[in-house]
Order: structure tokens, then sequence, then C-alpha cells
């Protein structure tokens, strides 16, 4: 059975894709702790980062901070966190390994856990998608 990521990026389920080569796709969270929080996802499913190769592990990574550099800019945020889960315990609600990229803003009151908020998801789509290099 594959994966909700898997999904997104076979197209059979939506996604605000913001960045795809033919290993990895980037995506923004449906959550948006805060504005312009994308997720990293390498196309073939493992686990977590515990169980993915090496080179996986890398390539998301780069993939990641190259990503990062780009939302920090066009959104003018102050910093950035980088974070994976690996394991029920500690977050991890998809059996999928993928990295956050949370842009972190002065007042952004982003505690580690997506909360509800208002963000429009569609809003920070297209400014992505119109703006990124």
């Amino acid at each position: 059975m594959k994966t909700l990521f898997e999904k997104i990026a076979d197209r059979e389920i939506p996604g605000k894709i913001i960045w795809e080569d033919t290993d990895v796709i980037a995506f923004l969270d449906i959550s948006q702790a805060t504005k312009g929080h994308t997720l990293v996802v390498p196309k073939k499913a493992t686990e977590s980062v515990l169980t993915a190769p090496a080179e996986v592990v890398s390539k998301v990574n780069l993939v990641a901070q190259r990503l990062a550099k780009d939302l920090v800019e066009i959104f003018g945020a102050e910093g950035v966190n980088i974070i994976t889960n690996a394991g029920e315990t500690s977050g991890q609600t998809v059996p999928h390994y993928h990295v956050h990229i949370i842009p972190r803003y002065a007042k952004d009151e982003f505690k580690f856990v997506p909360q509800p908020n208002e963000i429009d998801i569609e809003e920070v789509y297209e400014t992505i998608i119109n703006t990124i290099k």
C-alpha cells in the first residue's frame, strides 16, 4: 500500500508541489506551522531517517538546505528549523521519511507541534511558485 507521500508524488492526490527531481519531491505541509512550511520527501518510501539509505538522507538534506535558503529569502524569515521525526513518539505521523523546513519569524509562536492557524496555503503556494529560483 502506498504512503500518503507516494500518492502525492504520483499525483494520485493533490499536493502543493514546489520542487521535484527524479528522486526527491518537496511540497507545502498542509498544516503550515509557519508561512512556507515545506516537506522534502524521497519519492521511494522508507520509514524514517533511521532506515533510509545514506545516499537518500544526503540527497534529501541537500535539497532541504537549498529550499530553506530560498524560503528564508522569499518570505523574509529570520531563521529556519530543518527537522525530521523518526517514530510515533517523536511526532512522525506518516511512515515515510521526510524533512520539515519551517521558516522562523520573530513572533511566530511555533512550538514544534503544528497548530491550526489562519495561514492561507493557496497564497503561500502561489508566492513560492511565482518566485522560486
